[in-house]
């Protein structure tokens, strides 16, 4: 199998898995990375050796990130187990990255306000989703119509981090935008089903069974960009998502404007709502489950930021009077 072919077949993989698009990139990239770093020879002839050589170089040579290199290794181990039919063993023992122990950066409610005032439009629904539901950007991106549930007030999250589907609630406060949002979807929908367009682009077994689903608005996008646009995979012509990279730079420039030295991103809301929701006494566990963590450590990190300071912890000086 010479590199072209198995780089096709790694992407027929992932399709057939249905990872996502940007997966797909970065695994692609990786393989290409590990194959170049051992002089272009056949990953068929190379061993678990070669492997945390080449890790070990990532963290101590070009000091990637952890998460970027357990990226490379899971891209790797892609290559080896589920195209190659390779089965690697002895697989420890490379130096791993470094985690930095950051905490992560949370807004206190005063702030939220005040970056919320500086929003509008579909950029303020969004944010408002990411804190008001704990949704990271791409799982709001992703929403269909159909994963909207006004009357049970829940947000079906598919495809999330892990491939895990879950389901989230979904603010009151938010129902009648939301279902605004869903009539200007329609409207859009039928003028693009009367230019020929209208199809989404829908998992292949599903469109398969049910090719009927393609050009039913329950599939359309919640957040439909403003254009159409051709599908990389499938060559589709149809209205995507719009891209995150238009609300991080509206999400900047409104902390930015209120003068908040924090370094205050999209996901910031995420994390401000798994705070605030400690902090008014819920459960761990109902957050954690409302996150989609698949363990409750990730979720703990959370009670280190939470408003109380010095692990809550009254100061002998406040005491004096």
């Amino acid at each position: 199998m010479g590199k072209s072919k198995l780089l096709m077949a790694v992407r027929k993989e992932i399709r057939r898995k249905n990872y996502s698009y940007r997966t797909e990139q970065a695994y692609v990239r990786w393989i290409k990375r590990y194959i170049k770093f051992h002089n272009f020879q056949h990953p068929s002839k190379l061993s678990a050796s070669h492997i945390k050589e080449y890790l070990t170089w990532l963290a101590n040579k070009c000091n990637v990130a952890a998460s970027t290199q357990n990226q490379a290794f899971s891209a790797i181990l892609f290559l080896y187990e589920q195209i190659l039919h390779i089965k690697l063993e002895n697989l420890k023992g490379f130096d791993l990255a470094k985690k930095p122990k950051n905490l992560p950066v949370v807004l206190n409610r005063k702030e939220i306000r005040l970056v919320f005032a500086q929003l509008h439009g579909v950029t303020k629904l969004i944010c408002g989703l990411l804190y008001g539901s704990g949704l990271r950007i791409s799982e709001c991106l992703r929403i269909r119509v159909k994963d909207i549930d006004l009357e049970y007030r829940q947000i079906y999250v598919r495809n999330g981090k892990g491939m895990k589907d879950r389901i989230t609630m979904l603010p009151e406060s938010f129902k009648k935008t939301l279902d605004n949002q869903i009539r200007k979807v329609a409207i859009i929908h039928k003028k693009d089903l009367n230019k020929g367009y209208g199809k989404a682009l829908m998992p292949k077994a599903l469109s398969k069974k049910y090719p009927s689903e393609v050009k039913k608005l329950r599939w359309q996008y919640l957040f439909p960009s403003k254009k159409i646009s051709k599908d990389p995979r499938s060559g589709l012509k149809h209205r995507h998502h719009i891209s995150d990279t238009t609300i991080q730079r509206k999400v900047r420039e409104a902390v930015d404007k209120i003068g908040i030295q924090k370094h205050a991103t999209c996901h910031t809301f995420r994390h401000s709502f798994a705070t605030h929701l400690l902090e008014d006494g819920y459960d761990i566990r109902t957050v954690q489950e409302l996150l989609g963590h698949k363990n409750v450590k990730t979720t703990m990190i959370y009670t280190h930021v939470l408003q109380k300071g010095g692990k809550g912890v009254k100061s002998p000086i406040d005491q004096l009077g």
